[in-house]
């Protein structure tokens, strides 16, 4: 292998999706072509590559990449390059003229050595000193990252996600336990992890490669939804992934339980193998529940018959006998469970309850497992409600970046009764966490629809309940007439039922239309968000639409629909700021989602009037602005909220013209466009379809082919969930266990 030193002159072409890049290397003898996977590489970059040369046909002599490193530029040209790229924050074109004047081929030496001399130059003082040896010594770790992982095929865009995750401990965790990055870093499966591991000499049958392997089967498992897998198919799960014997596999997982690390549990003449956090998860629900459930309660001494009559003549309603048995079991129960589809009442039972329980005085909290459904529930009851883990006050550990609830058996929270909507989205864990923290005595009443999808995390934990007959549940099955009206509502029971639906009535408000390539369905997608729909029903093509994908890959997926979208829904202006980030445009004025809990992002209202923490999984904004200078998109979540996201941030957020249906849970929209098409048969389900249209308030728009919408409504499978919260809690119940 060759190696040769330069200054990338010119970046011809680069193919986001894979990295391959055509740049221009100079240095003091020539210039040179060089081609290869290069990701990360930007122009003015001082780098070293190895490799070797090949003729082209057409282009002639080039150099293919196998590897490159990033180097510290010597000469004054390419020291001005590196600090002016943007690498270094707080230095610009004309701060880094200005440094080199003073300092010359010195500057980086400078830099790193005695920083405080910076201040001899015109405009930097003691904070922009500080700023720029903290960027300076973060790249200089990076750096460092990309020299020890490269010989291992870890490309440098990798490189940059371990070194975010790890900081400057990446090196040394990775030679501890190269495992961690297939669990830690999405994208690096096990097999990369595993031929790290092996370079590093670790051997295939060794009791440490065999037993991460095991752990990490166990938690790809959580990704299903399960909350253990049996014994045999963890084993079947091992072996595939270890290609070792079933008798390594076996012995090492009685190994793992005998350290702690996993338990086994035997039911049924089963072995059930968990991970500890997720044993403990299960054992610690079931337990709660039955706790609670079986506290004894102050008498409110009312008549609740009295005081339903009282709520309903306040506020002009009427109550369907089972929304009456609903609010009595809330009164009397410690634990009740309250489903129904949509067009149910479970929002008026839950607002007589909380009417109730508050016209006697006790103290009534709400919470939902994300931002928009808690958004939503305070909506319609006109009271604060918190998302979970905000009601469980999340902090960090002590000298530690682990997140964890301060709310628990120590401090609880402090109500008498706890409301908590959309738990058929509430995991295992998030369940546990919520009930240790609620006292003995506090009422809890767990209100969802067990017809949607289940959680993203593991366990199936409102069906388990619901099945398990040990809690109360009242089901509202009543249509109310109003409802009736609409034929979202009456097609979401239909879909529940495996009914025809009734498709294109004059004047309603769900619609079918047919098309059969993924071309015209696109088409007819983009015609209708971008002019039908806002013409016809006067809706804002940005904030009233929404399109509900089922999968994010393909002509209809999520990605591309995004991205066609974009063209037509915010299109580039000339005073439009927009940067590009891999594959990608982010433009001001595009429709964005945050993809993952941040409960410490701080946000500022737009007039600095308020100012908070905490930004959620499936919070809808806006970009409100990019600056470039400071490399900082600002993005304004629910009309007032201002966020700052660093370019190296903006993994966390994702376009959201089109998102998934997946991600949709616990929010409303006013139209819900969702295209009909070939999906994986585990995306073509029932319950999918009915989570999608109950979804919106006013208007569905279905696209796409009638045989895959009848195939949905009949199939009626569901990935099978290995949890045993239901099993558990009849344990309880039959072998007398149930708490005084």
């Amino acid at each position: 292998m060759e190696r040769i030193e330069g200054m990338v002159s010119d970046i011809v072409f680069k193919n986001e999706d894979n990295g391959y890049t055509i740049a221009h290397l100079a240095n003091e003898k020539d210039e040179v072509v060089i081609v290869g996977c290069m990701p990360t590489l930007s122009v003015g970059e001082s780098i070293e590559v190895e490799g070797k040369w090949i003729n082209h046909k057409i282009y002639g002599a080039q150099f293919e990449v196998n590897q490159f490193i990033p180097i510290t530029p010597s000469s004054l040209e390419g020291i001005y390059v590196y600090l002016s790229s943007g690498m270094i924050h707080g230095i610009g074109e004309k701060m880094a003229k200005r440094i080199i004047d003073k300092f010359g081929v010195n500057t980086l030496d400078i830099i790193q050595s005695t920083p405080e001399r910076l201040e001899e130059v015109e405009g930097i003082g003691d904070r922009k000193v500080k700023q720029i040896v903290k960027s300076y010594e973060e790249n200089r770790e990076l750096r460092n990252v990309i020299i020890e992982l490269s010989p291992y095929g870890i490309t440098p865009n990798y490189c940059l996600k371990i070194y975010k995750k790890y900081k400057s401990k990446a090196i040394e965790i990775i030679n501890k336990n190269p495992y961690k990055l297939a669990s830690d870093i999405r994208g690096i499966g096990f097999k990369i992890a595993d031929d790290i591991a092996s370079k590093i000499g670790i051997d295939k049958y060794s009791k440490d490669r065999v037993g991460q392997g095991i752990l990490f089967a166990l938690n790809q498992s959580l990704g299903s939804g399960h909350t253990y897998l049996p014994k045999n198919i963890l084993i079947q799960d091992s072996v595939k992934l270890l290609e070792v014997e079933p008798g390594i596999v076996d012995e090492c997982i009685m190994d793992l339980a005998y350290d702690q690390k996993i338990h086994i549990e035997k039911m049924n003449g089963e072995h059930l193998v968990y991970l500890i956090p997720y044993y403990m998860a299960e054992n610690g629900v079931c337990k709660q529940i039955i706790k609670l459930s079986q506290c004894e309660f102050d008498d409110l001494n009312i008549d609740i018959e009295k005081e339903i009559r009282i709520v309903e003549n306040e506020e002009n309603i009427k109550l369907a006998q089972n929304q009456i048995i609903a609010v009595k079991e809330a009164m009397n129960s410690g634990v009740v469970v309250v489903t129904g589809g949509p067009g149910t009442g479970k929002t008026t039972t839950i607002n007589t309850i909380i009417k109730v329980f508050e016209n006697n005085d006790k103290e009534v909290l709400l919470a939902a497992p994300t931002g928009r459904a808690a958004k939503r529930m305070a909506e319609t009851s006109s009271k604060e409600a918190k998302t979970i883990h905000r009601l469980l006050e999340m902090g960090y550990a002590t000298d530690s970046e682990e997140l964890l609830f301060l709310k628990n058996e120590e401090d609880p929270i402090k109500a008498d009764v706890v409301i908590v909507d959309e738990v058929s989205m509430v995991d295992i864990l998030l369940m546990y966490n919520l009930l240790r923290a609620i006292k003995h005595g506090t009422r809890v009443i767990l209100v969802g629809d067990s017809d949607q999808l289940p959680s993203v995390g593991a366990g199936n934990v409102l069906k388990d309940i619901i099945d398990s007959n040990v809690i109360n549940v009242v089901r509202l099955n009543e249509i109310f007439r109003q409802a009736q009206e609409s034929m979202i509502v009456v097609n979401a029971h239909r879909i529940n039922h495996g009914e025809p639906l009734f498709l294109n009535s004059k004047g309603k408000d769900f619609f079918f239309l047919k098309k059969t390539s993924n071309e015209d369905v696109l088409n007819e997608i983009i015609g209708l968000v971008n002019e039908r729909l806002p013409k016809f029903y006067n809706v804002d093509k940005m904030k009233d639409i929404q399109i509900l994908a089922s999968m994010r890959k393909g002509d209809l997926g999520v990605t591309n629909l995004n991205s066609e979208l974009q063209k037509y829904l915010n299109k580039p202006e000339k005073f439009k700021v927009e940067e590009k980030f891999q594959n990608r445009i982010l433009r001001v004025g595009d429709k964005v989602m945050q993809v993952k809990n941040n409960y410490t992002k701080k946000w500022e209202n737009e007039d600095q009037s308020d100012s908070g923490e905490g930004i959620y999984n499936g919070d809808i904004g806006y970009i409100y602005h990019i600056d470039k200078d400071k490399r900082n998109v600002y993005v304004l979540f629910d009309q007032v909220k201002i966020v700052s996201y660093k370019y190296d941030e903006l993994d966390e957020i994702d376009h959201s013209f089109c998102t998934t249906i997946h991600k949709s849970q616990g929010s409303e929209f006013p139209v819900v466009v969702i295209p009909i098409t070939w999906a994986p048969p585990m995306l073509l389900s029932r319950n999918l379809l009915y989570t999608a249209v109950t979804r919106a308030k006013k208007l569905v728009v279905l696209v796409g082919d009638v045989r895959y919408l009848e195939h949905m409504i009949k199939n009626n499978r569901t990935n099978e969930r290995y949890s045993n919260l239901g099993y558990k809690l009849n344990k309880f119940k039959q072998e007398g266990l149930l708490l005084k």
